[in-house]
């Protein structure tokens, strides 16, 4: 009878990846990391394991959005006290910490369970083009997502 073979640890090659996030839009940047992440893109995906890679994301503070969303689309967070939710606009955590709106497009898009917060971690994102990554030596992977000619 055969059998699939799951992937090992010896078997997998997690490598590292710089995002460029300048002039991208927010959703379609994040569901390529979270594919990427996932290990999606690779022919040794498993559904049950981590078998993606590292993503580190530069220049998270020139993310965009389209339309109204940057004054409209709204983050919560809840101290956990009664009364406790905060809420603030894209423009408004853009200028506070850029980081966290990618984290949290990222972070909505991966499993609801112990592996979606184990791949959470492999996620990097700075908000200068400058990271601390070097000794990994990241490949530069370009995600466009910006729309291609006439409508």
């Amino acid at each position: 009878m055969e059998k699939t073979a799951l992937p090992t640890k010896d078997t997998l090659d997690q490598k590292w990846y710089v995002v460029d996030a300048a002039d991208q839009r927010l959703g379609r940047l994040a569901t390529e990391i979270a594919n990427i992440l996932r290990g999606k893109n690779k022919p040794t995906f498993t559904p049950h394991m981590d078998t993606g890679d590292f993503v580190v994301v530069v220049n998270a503070e020139k993310v965009v959005v389209t339309g109204k969303k940057a004054s409209q689309k709204l983050y919560r967070r809840h101290s956990g006290r009664p009364g406790g939710m905060k809420t603030e606009t894209f423009n408004q955590l853009q200028n506070r910490i850029p980081e966290r709106i990618i984290e949290q497009a990222v972070k909505g898009m991966l499993p609801k369970n112990s592996l979606g917060r184990k791949l959470f971690t492999k996620l990097k994102v700075y908000s200068g083009p400058d990271h601390k990554h070097q000794a990994q030596q990241p490949e530069v992977l370009t995600i466009n997502t910006q729309p291609t000619g006439g409508q």
